[in-house]
């Protein structure tokens, strides 16, 4: 026997056999989950399936995803502005900027339209967040829609330096967005399958946050790498958000005045590092400017 021809066939059958054993496994495991025979003997042959049905679904997405990767990166690359967005850092960034803002300022509207509509500070609390985050990125769309990202320092640092300063204003939406969560039992809920969505969302966010941080350090923009700061605080208070959100979901039998003191840890962790980020690029953007 072809031990070798019949692993590859195991590893690598025909596109139809495992769609087949992925709907199927998928099936199943709800079945066990929701009728709770998780102890039950059949389980096994549940779990054995599905782990099978997901290496195989595995090995085709590792034989199929990097073709057409290369084939849709040459298409895009075609394209004369998505070629430069994906090439120029400056225009990427300017391009960011534009639609961070657009986020920002829609949901201003929608929390101050909600907490007029509501009478509740919860939404009013996240109306000035995202106003403040909003009044930054526009200094800083002012700035790039006049002048060329990287032909004036100065105007760059005093810009820059300026968002620094506000960015340490977020700290009071922050603070008043914590004391609602513990004191008034507030937070954010997601239905369904909506938590997981939101959840490798907000992870997304913030591992890709970090990344441009460091990434965006070579090439010495003050407006790039205070649009980066900015991204990152935001990702980190999604964090936050999320925190609460699992608690709603999964938090049942967690007591009460546990889950207030990790939300408050979370948050009174999160405000140090949004300061401390603050407070080196007013440093650094005034050492710079006195140079």
């Amino acid at each position: 026997m072809d031990w070798k021809k019949l692993g590859k066939k195991l590893l690598f059958p025909p596109i139809w056999v495992i769609i087949v054993l992925v709907i199927l496994s998928t099936v199943a495991l709800v079945t066990v989950f929701v009728k709770g025979w998780q102890f039950l003997p059949v389980s096994s042959v549940v779990y054995v399936l599905a782990f099978y049905s997901l290496t195989i679904f595995c090995g085709l997405c590792l034989q199929y995803i990097p073709r057409y990767y290369i084939t849709m990166k040459g298409l895009i690359y075609r394209n004369k502005y998505a070629n430069q967005y994906f090439t120029d850092a400056a225009f990427k960034t300017y391009v960011g900027l534009y639609g961070s803002l657009a986020i920002n300022l829609i949901y201003v509207v929608v929390n101050g339209v909600s907490a007029i509509l509501y009478g509740t500070y919860w939404f009013a609390i996240f109306a000035v967040y995202y106003a403040i985050m909003a009044v930054m990125r526009f200094l800083l769309v002012r700035y790039v829609s006049k002048n060329q990202i990287g032909k004036s320092p100065i105007g760059e640092l005093r810009r820059s330096r300026l968002c620094a300063y506000i960015l340490m204003t977020v700290n009071l939406a922050l603070s008043g967005a914590v004391l609602m969560m513990v004191y008034f039992n507030r937070g954010f809920q997601y239905q369904g399958f909506l938590i997981y969505v939101m959840a490798i969302y907000t992870f997304y966010i913030t591992a890709t946050a970090i990344k441009d941080l460091i990434k965006y350090r070579k090439y010495n923009s003050p407006v790039m790498s205070m649009s980066k700061t900015i991204k990152l605080a935001s990702a980190l208070f999604s964090m936050l958000f999320l925190e609460t959100a699992m608690f709603s979901q999964f938090g049942g039998e967690t007591p009460l005045e546990t889950q207030r003191i990790m939300i408050m840890a979370t948050g009174g962790g999160i405000s140090i590092i949004v300061v401390a980020m603050a407070v080196y690029r007013i440093v650094q953007y005034t050492k710079e400017i006195r140079k």
